[in-house]
């Protein structure tokens, strides 16, 4: 009885330790899982007459920071980036288009609006959750025309979004350097589009 008593105690504090370890790494991994991050879930093209368009789903979280910089009234710039390639085996692929569009997110103080511009396009929400919304979407972009695609060739396009660094306010520019709050890079999204039924 003594024994297996001593046996106990002596354990105790090596659990103690464990179980403030793993709360300690869950805390962490909350805190870094509530930064800056943006992800696309999933994108796609579609033929529309002479063209394809881009549709594409993005999830995008806010650092703590980054929500005060927009109520604050600083406006961020995203990229959205698209290119389709022609995979060579030998050599480099061969770029057969590329695309940008340019949304931005800002907040208008004077009548509690977020404001969302998309190719002179403004739309105006009442919540930064609803604007986040919208800007999560890509939808109809233009990317290219049926006549720069052949019927028969294999072809690859990859999306990107991030936060425009070279029209962060002047404020916020050197800190973007630094600072993970400012640092919104998707991971490349890479796909084989169906272009032809």
């Amino acid at each position: 009885m003594r024994r297996a008593l001593e046996g106990v105690l002596l354990w105790a504090p090596l659990t103690i330790k464990l179980g403030l370890c793993i709360a300690g790494l869950l805390c962490y991994s909350s805190i870094a899982m509530a930064g800056n991050s943006l992800s696309i879930r999933s994108a796609n093209l579609s033929a529309y007459e002479d063209d394809f368009l881009l549709n594409a789903d993005v999830e995008i979280n806010f650092s703590t920071e980054m929500e005060k910089a927009i109520q604050k009234g600083f406006t961020f710039h995203f990229l959205i980036e698209f290119q389709l390639v022609s995979p060579q085996k030998y050599w480099f692929d061969d770029e057969i288009a590329t695309a940008t569009q340019q949304v931005a997110l800002s907040y208008h103080a004077l009548t509690r609006q977020y404001l969302v511009v998309r190719n002179d396009q403004q739309r105006v929400y009442a919540s930064l959750d609803e604007a986040m919304e919208d800007l999560s979407i890509i939808q109809d972009v233009k990317v290219f025309e049926k006549s720069d695609v052949e019927k028969g060739e294999k072809y690859r396009a990859h999306l990107l979004m991030r936060l425009d660094h070279k029209k962060l306010p002047k404020a916020l520019q050197m800190e973007g350097l630094t600072s993970d709050d400012w640092q919104m890079v998707s991971p490349r999204f890479a796909w084989v589009p169906v272009l032809f039924k």
